[in-house]
């Protein structure tokens, strides 16, 4: 079955969770009309009008929610703008402990979003408040300017710059308990960093976990939960087409090993040291079949992974409010206890 290009989103579907509060469901509408009207035909986009939508947060060094903020610049050239925002918890009882790490790749598929973008700073603080950690979040280059595998390259950099600029963190961070993570294309972001990661020798730096929040993966042949949900709220399969053009190699589809991860043309992990991964699926996400079965591909590769299941759950869920979502809640306090694990098992 091929995306069904025309075809309006109704917010009335069954593909859409039951009982969403009303102000979620206006917001998703509203972000799925930016979203196509700023993505052209032709595969670029505008970002005048992305931007109109989406809000920024500036850093505050003063702790707000309990945690303070400061942006650092990795580099800044012709080339690219790398650069991140760190978030330290405030309270008197992290103060004196080292904390696990996390660096974040947020989601926005491949072309949209940021750091200091509104909703992904309060996630990425609440992270910080509530497992509680130091967290990092990569602003990584983005498609169409710049196509696969530039993120997955910044990405590495940006572990690379941490490893070697330690004092950027402590002595609040602990290098060795370091979680990379993200949501949706973050998600497979941060997938590929970690296997890229895997084949380099950090001298202090030490990935001790994976979390991938809804991870974004793709293939030729649809799935029976893509099918079933072409329409879904967020990222339907229109949407998610055209993401994967504007961001894989030209010429390439999307069994591409940047898309298919656990398809034809995947890369080998069999022989690296990769670490216990957790993954966050949502019943109504169309992506939620891709999602389970790069668990068992995981499995069948000799990893450990854990899948955890919202069944209420749509793709990006977590970017609106908590009070309106509760499974936001309970996604941080499952990311809060793997990490806790992970310490133990250490």
């Amino acid at each position: 079955m091929n995306s069904r290009g025309g075809k309006a989103m109704d917010p009335n579907s069954p593909q859409w969770p039951p009982d969403l509060p009303l102000i979620v469901r206006f917001l998703i509408v509203v972000r799925g009309i930016v979203s196509d009207l700023s993505r052209r035909p032709d595969g670029t986009v505008n970002r005048c009008l992305l931007d109109l939508f989406d809000p920024k947060t500036p850093a505050s060094a003063e702790p707000k929610d309990g945690v303070s903020s400061t942006d650092t610049t990795i580099e800044e050239s012709s080339h690219r703008k790398l650069w991140f925002r760190l978030f330290t918890p405030s309270s008197s009882s992290s103060a004196t402990l080292q904390l696990p790490l996390i660096v974040y790749f947020h989601g926005g598929g491949f072309f949209n979003s940021a750091p200091n973008s509104f909703a992904f700073d309060a996630l990425c603080r609440q992270f910080s408040k509530k497992v509680p950690a130091v967290v990092v979040s990569v602003s990584y280059r983005r498609t169409p300017e710049h196509r696969c595998p530039s993120p997955y390259e910044d990405g590495l950099d940006t572990l690379k710059f941490l490893d070697d600029n330690a004092a950027v963190l402590l002595p609040a961070a602990d290098l060795g308990r370091c979680f990379v993570a993200g949501d949706s294309a973050g998600g497979n972001i941060a997938h590929h960093v970690v296997v890229k990661s895997c084949k380099y020798k950090f001298s202090r730096l030490k990935i001790k976990g994976l979390v991938g929040i809804q991870p974004f993966y793709g293939g030729v042949d649809r799935t029976e939960s893509e099918k079933a949900l072409y329409r879904a709220p967020i990222v339907n399969l229109d949407r998610a087409d055209w993401m994967w053009k504007a961001f894989l190699p030209v010429g390439s589809d999307r069994d591409h090993e940047a898309s298919n991860v656990s398809g034809p043309n995947r890369i080998d992990i069999s022989g690296l040291d990769f670490p216990e991964t957790l993954v966050a699926v949502g019943g109504f996400d169309p992506f939620k079949d891709r999602q389970q079965s790069y668990c068992d591909w995981l499995r069948s590769c000799g990893k450990q992974v854990k899948s955890v299941f919202y069944p209420n759950a749509f793709h990006g869920f977590y970017g609106f409010p908590g009070s309106q979502i509760p499974d936001t809640g309970l996604l941080i306090s499952e990311v809060r206890d793997f990490i806790e694990k992970c310490k133990e098992i250490t």
